[in-house]
């Protein structure tokens, strides 16, 4: 019988796990995800690796050698993160094989710090990309409006990005015409278009989290009828966009060079709000040339009991306009939500990274 995650599979959803550990890699929990659940990639961030280093004891070797040799913690940090990538890469390489460069890819991000300066982060992901030397690797950058241009700039080198970070339809379409300025840049530049691939991460539950609490504040019935709602519509709506997209002349063009479509990536698929179905964010988008980034709860959760019914995304797009648009009428502001949640996983994002910093350097110094 096919299983839930085969059907997106089917229908042309990719499943990548949200999560990395170096246990995952040697215990073969990951192969096992693979082989039984669908996983066709991963994506990181520093929480995720901060989680997997507090456990430890699956990086006790490489922090002893990091810690006698007098390795920094920034760069202890990039060594240990780089080579899980690596690692992880490796394993999905078969994939990426099978799959021309779409799938079995390996997401890693830039440090959050460099998000307001644009020629740092371009240095960096080429730094990243240098470093873990694999075809299927993603460099992560942020959609702020500063990262637009790291983000053309780096895909002009030839290196695949994975935009994160995005909240908003419009900024999804700045993110949209830097991939394709990057690809103009590179075919400029000689680069194979074919081998360079980018996804598009539309967070989703954070849009419910802050639209409903904002909801809650209004006090009506019409506000309370359209709580858990904003969430779906917007990323519905942000498929509609990739859509058109795909019918301009400067697509058809790119594409006539053997450039690969920038696919939309739902991110932040946990369901928050208990009174929801766990899988929501999953069953309710689903789309061909899409990418589903899971938490293994969520993961576990869709492989039992989702149910997958085909596109549950095309032909909505009226009725989430309808729905965005009555939040509006309930004094919610769209854009002042969209800015406020940059804001906060820009400042989610730092806290990250310096709770990672912490975890290595406690790690390094129990070593020394």
């Amino acid at each position: 019988m096919s299983t839930p995650t085969q059907k997106l599979s089917d229908a042309g959803v990719s499943i990548w796990l949200d999560d990395l550990s170096r246990q995952r890699l040697t215990s073969g929990n990951l192969q096992e995800l693979i082989d039984t659940k669908n996983v066709v990639g991963v994506t990181t961030n520093p929480t995720i690796f901060a989680a997997a280093l507090a456990d430890g004891e699956s990086y006790r070797e490489q922090v002893a050698e990091l810690a006698a040799a007098g390795t920094s913690v920034d760069d202890a940090v990039f060594r240990i993160t780089t080579d899980d990538v690596r690692d992880a890469c490796d394993l999905f390489a078969p994939i990426a094989e099978a799959t021309q460069g779409v799938d079995g890819r390996v997401s890693i991000e830039v440090d959050p710090r460099l998000a307001q300066d644009a020629d740092a982060t371009s240095a960096m992901a080429q730094k990243l990309s240098q470093t873990i030397d694999r075809p299927n690797a993603l460099i992560k950058i942020p959609a702020t409006e500063k990262g637009l241009p790291s983000i053309a700039a780096t895909i002009a080198e030839g290196i695949s990005v994975n935009v994160t970070l995005i909240f908003s339809l419009d900024r999804y379409r700045g993110v949209i015409n830097a991939y394709m300025e990057g690809l103009e840049r590179a075919l400029e530049n000689g680069k194979d278009l074919s081998t360079i691939h980018s996804v598009a991460s539309f967070f989703v539950s954070r849009v419910d989290t802050e639209m409903d609490k904002r909801l809650d504040a209004v006090g009506t019935d019409e506000a309370a009828a359209l709580k858990g709602k904003a969430g779906l519509a917007n990323a519905r709506l942000a498929y509609q966009v990739y859509a058109q997209q795909l019918d301009t002349e400067r697509w058809k063009r790119l594409a006539a060079a053997g450039a690969n479509p920038q696919r939309p990536l739902w991110a932040s698929t946990g369901v928050k709000d208990p009174n929801l179905p766990d899988t929501l964010y999953v069953s309710e988008l689903v789309a061909p040339n899409t990418v589903n980034t899971m938490p293994e709860k969520t993961l576990d959760a869709t492989f039992d009991h989702a149910e997958v019914t085909g596109d549950t995304v095309t032909g909505t797009y009226e009725e989430s306009t309808e729905i965005l648009n009555a939040i509006g009428e309930q004094g919610v502001s769209y854009q002042e939500v969209v800015e406020a949640l940059e804001s906060e996983g820009l400042d989610k994002f730092d806290a990250s990274w310096d709770e990672l910093l912490t975890t290595v350097r406690t790690a390094l110094d129990e070593a020394r």
